[in-house]
């Protein structure tokens, strides 16, 4: 996620290792703040492959780089979006990346591609609780907590399912 994150602010311009890290962190900082002890080495990966460069900026008393995305760069976002993982795809946080970032993808078709893959994996039976693998009903759980979360998730659940197919044109 953190590359995908540094490729898809780049593809929206040039930008600082501070401010890429800022952008990141409103993004994403809910589930995990971001650390320069990851990022960092997250852009040399990136740039190691071709994806980013850096460029100093000249004219200042204290030199400042520039990350930008290179046309490799913009090849291997689409890439990262077009073939996202299962485990992206699932989880909500990495799926919020991905939707974040998605519209850079040039191809409507590809977009709703990834969209109809969310909405696939919505719409399969699932709970936070299974008994002998069988996902549980709201009703069957006594537990007021757990009975609280199902109640969220199938809100969220439902509140996404409609967005999406209200995106889809279905």
């Amino acid at each position: 996620m953190l590359e995908l994150m540094i490729l898809g602010f780049l593809a929206e311009g040039p930008l600082h290792g501070y401010e890429l890290r800022r952008k990141m962190n409103e993004l994403y900082g809910f589930a995990r703040e971001i650390s320069d002890g990851s990022l960092y080495p997250a852009i040399q990966r990136l740039i190691k492959s071709g994806s980013v460069v850096r460029r100093i900026e000249s004219g200042r008393a204290a030199q400042r780089h520039t990350l930008e995305l290179t046309p490799d760069g913009r090849k291997d976002l689409e890439g990262r979006l077009r073939g996202a993982a299962a485990g992206d795809i699932t989880d909500l946080g990495r799926f919020m990346v991905i939707l974040a970032f998605l519209s850079q993808l040039p191809d409507l078709e590809d977009q709703h591609a990834v969209l109809r893959r969310r909405l696939q994996f919505l719409e399969a039976p699932a709970s936070f609780f299974y008994e002998n693998g069988r996902p549980l009903r709201k009703a069957e759980i006594d537990d007021v907590y757990r009975k609280g979360m199902v109640t969220i998730g199938q809100a969220a659940s439902r509140a996404e399912v409609a967005w999406i197919g209200q995106t889809l044109g279905t």
